[in-house]
């Protein structure tokens, strides 16, 4: 499988995920070409089990201020890569479960000293221990050797050094890296006007059009009034126009308008760029192919992947 170069392709909407009790179709060939592509399927899919955990989160922000106090929230934010909006709502909580304080700090007044409680400081063995054992879960399919490889990649992906502790799970760190990846994304593709959680709503339209809106659920592994939706926000942006199917009257045919043609050039040249620059700051197409083996390992076949 090349990563890099071929057919040029991306991940299909974040939000666009199957929430059907029926078993999830096999991945789109071209869209697991793509890192970004199996990093939001892994997340979905660590989403789906006993719902997403704000555990690990916690115990990150619990275990470095276990370390020493920090200065403020912005410091925090920047140094654990946690968006600061994120950050001011997570100590709003932990402070509100009385296991961290804010104090003015006294040498800069518009800032707050964070601090452990000791019932903070308690706290962190045994969410420790249930993040332990939901990553055990979540890493089922890898062994051990190859759960720390994944995660020593995807340090890398967030410049972490090789010494991070070990309070940062898997389910953080594949967390922490789809949200800076769907933030990059969407910063290179600012300038067109459109989210990148449209290519791959574009692209299947593109491939197959005119086609039915079953055909592009199938091929996106959504619910078709998932596809109903996405179909209904692009036609509204005048990229897809609705036919009629000339082989069944009551189903719609799908066709990409000249916009959409036009959007779907623009947002993949932007999306081989975030592929390029995600490869190489894995350091290479080698490491970066066995990331792709070790997250595609992470989805079981008969997994439900959920929004």
């Amino acid at each position: 499988m090349h990563l890099v170069g071929g057919e040029r392709t991306v991940a299909d909407p974040d939000r666009y995920m199957s929430t059907s009790p029926e078993p999830r179709t096999a991945l789109a060939p071209e869209l697991t070409r793509y890192l970004m592509y199996l990093l939001r399927r892994v997340f979905a899919h660590i989403s789906s089990i006993e719902a997403r955990s704000t555990q690990p989160r916690d115990l990150v922000v619990l275990a470095s201020l276990a370390e020493q106090d920090v200065f403020s929230q912005q410091e925090l934010a920047e140094r654990l890569e946690i968006n600061r909006t994120i950050m001011v709502k997570l100590i709003d909580r932990l402070e509100d479960a009385g296991y961290v304080t804010r104090t003015r700090n006294p040498d800069n007044r518009r800032s707050y000293i964070l601090s452990l409680t000791d019932a903070g400081r308690a706290s962190v063995d045994g969410m420790r221990t249930s993040v332990t054992e939901r990553d055990e879960r979540i890493t089922a399919a890898l062994a051990p050797a190859e759960r720390d490889r994944l995660n020593d990649l995807l340090r890398m992906l967030l410049g972490e050094p090789a010494e991070t502790p070990t309070t940062l799970s898997t389910e953080y760190l594949v967390t922490q890296v789809f949200y800076l990846v769907r933030r990059r994304g969407d910063q290179m593709t600012a300038d067109i006007g459109i989210r990148g959680r449209s290519f791959g709503p574009l692209f299947a339209i593109g491939k197959f059009g005119p086609c039915a809106q079953q055909q592009l659920a199938r091929y996106l592994a959504v619910t078709e009034p998932a596809a109903a939706q996405i179909v209904d926000e692009l036609v509204q942006a005048d990229m897809v126009e609705r036919g009629q199917d000339p082989t069944d009257r009551r189903r719609y045919a799908l066709e990409l308008t000249a916009e959409g043609r036009r959007k779907l050039a623009e947002l993949t040249e932007a999306c081989d760029r975030l592929q390029v620059e995600l490869v190489t700051m894995i350091g290479g197409p080698e490491p970066a192919e066995e990331m792709h083996s070790l997250l595609y390992k992470l989805l079981p076949a008969d997994a439900l992947l959920r929004s």
